[in-house]
């Protein structure tokens, strides 16, 4: 029986397109959001819905993320309520869950050359 506040998970890594297996999970993952499986640390890329129809009615049976191998940042940002990745006071930061900026995307922003403060976020 799947408990009311979890929801069969298909994990699958987007390169190599392959399932990693089916999790229960108590959260709801989003993109951006870092998942840890079987030692490894994975970036949700995007969240795919699965419905099913019983008695007239669609339920949500299954969710599948696709993911991909990632590090969890060390340089976050909080900009109108959501954790973005590096320094969203940089004019070249992206504002994204998921990628640091163009010119810089593997970090850290402390010393990236290319830095110019636009004067906004919240950190």
């Amino acid at each position: 029986m799947v408990e009311p506040d979890s929801l069969p998970t298909e994990v699958i890594l987007t390169n190599p397109p392959q399932s990693l297996g089916k999790l229960l999970l108590d959260w709801t993952p989003q993109p951006g959001n870092y998942l840890d499986l079987e030692g490894k640390t994975y970036a949700v890329l995007e969240r795919r819905h699965k419905y099913q129809l019983k008695s007239g009615r669609y339920h949500l049976y299954n969710i599948a993320i696709y993911v991909q191998k990632a590090q969890r940042p060390s340089e976050k940002s909080l900009v109108q309520g959501r954790w973005v990745i590096g320094d969203a006071t940089c004019d070249y930061n992206a504002h994204s869950e998921i990628i640091r900026c163009a010119v810089n995307p593997q970090g850290p922003c402390e010393s990236c050359r290319f830095y110019e403060n636009q004067g906004i976020g919240d950190r």
